[in-house]
């Protein structure tokens, strides 16, 4: 039982450190160019063979765009 546990345990933090790993070279997909060949590759396969991914980009988007409001923020976060 506690090998079961210890070995559950292993292998979420092996999944944890994939996905950290996949979302960082994602990441590097910034400019226009590059996500739209990035898009490009992925409308090749499924939906379900992209959910992964395509969720991780959708986050980064959302990410970069609240960076990007904060950044023109006016004194105090205030977006007015």
């Amino acid at each position: 039982m506690l090998r079961d546990a210890l070995t559950a345990l292993a292998t979420r933090r092996t999944m944890r450190i994939a996905q950290r790993r996949l979302a960082d070279e994602l990441a590097s997909f910034r400019t226009t160019a590059e996500r739209a060949e990035l898009d490009e590759l992925l409308s090749r396969h499924t939906a379900e063979e992209t959910r992964e991914i395509r969720a991780i980009l959708y986050r980064q988007d959302v990410e970069r765009q609240q960076s990007s409001r904060r950044q023109t923020a006016g004194l105090g976060g205030y977006l007015g």
